[in-house]
């Protein structure tokens, strides 16, 4: 089981003091973040891709670039890679230039975004989302896994005779997670490609999400990739944790009440009540995270926001402090009763020798 941290990158005005940070403090706070969850023991940094404010992380692959440079063992992706307007074919060049910088601790999530204008930005219609999904993320398969690609489609010029540069680190791309939040298009994407699926499930009740990753093991199974419970599955989490509960609400109320994205709509308790988003003590965390399995099932991937809303970076890597010593109980309930047969998160690695080992019986006599 992975465990890490995913960043939006919002530059937010800290509400308990009237301050902003500038553009550049944002950004140099997330690899600040970034670094120190690996210190404390994390398994994964993901950042999104935003092209509006208050967002900063514009070039997902810039950041990640510099904080592989930075780091050893910490496994980069994003957690959203707009499959919808990024062109496939830089796309497929970008990441496998960074799974090459990073020495193949690089993974990616494909998503459409929740900014409606970002779609004419890069000239294109949001009333193609799915569509444009669906084509882009085709053409980025071959891109990867074929030397010479010949291709024609509806939202882009053709491509004849094309070899995308450079080609995927050991001839193996890296790992994808399809993202969504609404889309049973992107559920049955995830499926048919064997690939995995990430249920960001932080902001509406459990049972909808429950819909949707039940849809995706079911599809997982239909394409012969697996049984239900072998398909790879991420959850998104929220937490905000002192030693003592009650400081952790009296100290986050403010930020959660004026939060760009949820802030003046449902309090607080409600929030708590219907959605991941625990606020209390490290225990609390611990039991509430375990119940996601009671709802989802044995799960591969557990991504947790800590430094939105306006939160000071000082309290950020004091959620991160706290957070490493949660990660540590986790591992150890999760691996409980889990079975054998329930596959881990895929690295690099394990691909490598999966695709190694598949050459080996394609040749034993």
């Amino acid at each position: 089981m992975q465990f890490g941290i995913f960043t939006v990158g919002d530059v937010t005005t800290d509400p308990t003091t009237g301050r902003e940070p500038t553009e550049h403090e944002r950004i140099k706070a997330m690899v600040t973040i970034a670094q120190k969850a690996e210190e404390v023991g994390l398994d994964v940094f993901a950042t999104g891709e935003h092209h509006n404010r208050p967002f900063v992380p514009s070039s997902p692959t810039t950041m990640l670039g510099w904080i592989a440079a930075r780091t050893e063992r910490l496994i980069l992706s994003t957690s959203t890679t707009l499959i919808t307007t990024n062109d496939p074919v830089k796309i497929a060049e970008d990441y496998a230039m960074l799974q090459h910088l990073a020495d193949g601790r690089v993974d990616l999530m494909m998503g459409r975004g929740n900014t409606g204008p970002v779609y004419p930005w890069f000239g294109q219609d949001i009333r193609q989302g799915i569509p444009l999904a669906i084509e882009n993320y085709a053409l980025l398969r071959r891109l990867w896994r074929e030397d010479v690609v010949d291709w024609e489609g509806k939202f882009r010029t053709p491509l004849q005779g094309f070899t995308s540069t450079p080609r995927p680190l050991d001839g193996v791309p890296p790992f994808v997670w399809h993202g969504s939040i609404r889309s049973p298009e992107i559920a049955e994407q995830a499926a048919y490609y064997g690939d995995g699926f990430f249920a960001n499930n932080i902001f509406w009740p459990k049972h909808h999400f429950r819909k949707l990753v039940n849809l995706y093991r079911e599809r997982y199974a239909h394409y012969g990739h697996g049984t239900p419970e072998q398909a790879i599955v991420g959850l998104g989490g929220q937490v905000f944790m002192r030693r003592n509960s009650q400081d952790a609400v009296r100290e986050f109320r403010p930020y959660f009440d004026n939060a760009p994205v949820y802030g003046h709509g449902p309090s607080l308790e409600e929030f708590t009540a219907e959605t991941p988003l625990t606020v209390g003590s490290p225990q609390e965390v611990i039991e509430k995270t375990l119940t996601f399995r009671d709802t989802f099932g044995d799960y591969q991937r557990q991504l947790f926001l800590v430094d939105h809303a306006g939160l000071p970076l000082k309290t950020v890597l004091e959620q991160l402090d706290l957070l490493g010593e949660v990660v540590e109980e986790l591992r150890k309930e999760f691996a409980k009763n889990r079975p054998a047969e329930v596959p881990d998160a895929p690295t690099h690695a394990s691909l490598v020798a999966q695709r190694d080992a598949k050459a080996l019986e394609e040749v034993a006599p």
